[in-house]
């Protein structure tokens, strides 16, 4: 049986404190400047795991795309109006969150 590689380790913890989240709970994070947009088509545990890996070039390209970037104003009014429910997950000191689609 192998030992999981380092990556592997860190991807399963970081799923494991995936939790959803109303956007009114962010609200005082968001205040602090703490929550970080994550585009619907990308793995939010692949982001998280680029954070907390320090990623400084994978980060830079998915932020140059618009891709990953800090909540703007008018993202979380609109986040504000509907009490968005949002798959977070924390990468100190950030608060990556993913808006979960409505069915």
């Amino acid at each position: 049986m192998t030992e999981p590689s380092p990556g592997q380790v860190l991807r399963e913890k970081l799923n494991q404190e995936t939790a959803p989240m109303r956007w009114s709970e962010l609200q005082p994070f968001f205040a602090r400047g703490l929550v970080v947009a994550v585009a619907g088509h990308l793995d939010l545990i692949d982001v998280a795991a680029a954070f907390a890996e320090d990623q400084a070039a994978r980060i830079s390209v998915w932020r140059k795309d618009g891709e990953v970037d800090l909540v703007q104003d008018q993202q979380a009014q609109g986040w504000f109006e509907t009490d968005q429910e949002l798959w977070t997950l924390v990468v100190k000191p950030w608060v990556l969150v993913q808006p979960i689609p409505l069915h």
